[in-house]
């Protein structure tokens, strides 16, 4: 039996392929013994080659038509807009961009409720996304209807779209939400004046429940017919369906309430020339009037913090209209013109 010396185990030189691949790590490739064959396979010696001519990586940021901005940033914001194509582009002038929103998921619509913990982060999200396609500069108008969905819908917009512009580096001056008249839903005629849909519903109720209780006199008409309208609900049909296709005496019509929204972004235009966006939050019923205007057929009903995109030309007499996905070209509603319907 052989027995080896213990003292020659003990190298106090490092390994050949652990020299080797100490010298790889801190003084790049490794260079093999004058009178030695490089050992390094030639894929790998190519490899290290290719490497060490690489491009620089690109930078954080690119131009693009002008405009400068992050490649983060342009991959968040991808999306399905249809676009005109370049040369025609170069030959129109947008002047004002309007993003009608509808307020997020409510807790009922029997009373003016607010918005649920879904509907707030709903909005929040909805702002968050809207800021990253605005641009460093822009100044965004930020109304809405008088109600409390409506409202908190508006809120929740600002905060998100605050944060937003926080993560995305933008300067982009947002206003406090304000109310205005033109958003509200539509109306419905009762005795004491056209109310909103929802405040009507509350007086419907009561003035139905006094009836029952009483068991006396006929139900007036405007009482028949909002009871039509609240049934089709109920039924689990389309109650703005209805509105939109059947005529109902005691209603606002449709073509008022798209009437209506563009007399308020004519004064919002006029009042704020140097606006360059207007944000609207407000109800599903008179924006799917306005997308069944612009389109020519009925879209079906918004999601909650769904957007109708109309981007106006210079001279506010036409526009484009977006939803989902379809864009039409529109004649403006010039606001000084509103049909006298009575003789």
């Amino acid at each position: 039996m052989t027995t080896t010396d213990p003292r020659k185990l003990d190298r106090y030189e490092a390994p050949n392929y652990l020299a080797r691949y100490r010298q790889r790590q801190g003084a790049g490739p490794a260079v093999a013994p004058v009178g030695e064959p490089d050992s390094t396979p030639l894929y790998l010696r190519r490899f290290r080659e290719r490497g060490a001519t690489r491009a620089a990586p690109p930078p954080p940021v690119v131009d693009h038509e002008g405009a400068t901005f992050a490649p983060a940033l342009a991959e968040a914001a991808r999306g399905k807009e249809i676009a005109a194509p370049v040369e025609r582009r170069a030959s129109e002038r947008f002047v004002r961009e309007i993003s009608i929103i509808r307020h997020g998921i409510t807790q009922g619509y029997s009373t003016d409720a607010g918005l649920t913990p879904m509907g707030g982060w709903q909005a929040h999200r909805r702002g968050h996304e809207l800021s990253r396609r605005w641009d460093d500069g822009d100044r965004v108008r930020l109304v809405c209807a008088d109600t409390n969905r409506a409202r908190q819908t508006a809120d929740q917009l600002y905060r998100g779209a605050t944060d937003g512009m926080a993560m995305w580096g933008k300067h982009i001056e947002l206003t406090s939400p304000v109310a205005v008249p033109e958003l509200r839903n539509f109306g419905v005629w009762t005795p004491d004046g056209l109310r909103d849909v929802t405040s009507a519903f509350r007086q419907y109720q009561s003035t139905m429940e006094k009836l029952e209780r009483m068991a006396v006199g006929d139900r007036p008409r405007w009482l028949v017919e909002i009871d039509r309208f609240y049934r089709v609900q109920l039924g689990g049909a389309d109650p703005i369906q209805m509105w939109l296709t059947i005529p109902l005496m005691y209603f606002e019509p449709p073509a008022l309430c798209v009437r209506r929204f563009w007399r308020g972004f004519h004064r919002l235009i006029a009042e704020y020339p140097d606006d360059s966006r207007i944000l609207a939050a407000t109800h599903s019923g008179p924006m799917r009037a306005f997308a069944t205007w612009a389109h020519g057929y009925d879209p079906g009903e918004p999601l909650n913090t769904e957007e109708i995109r109309v981007k106006v030309r210079e001279g506010a007499q036409t526009a484009l209209v977006s939803y989902r996905n379809r864009v039409t070209e529109v004649n403006v509603p010039p606001p000084d013109e509103f049909p006298a319907w009575e003789s």
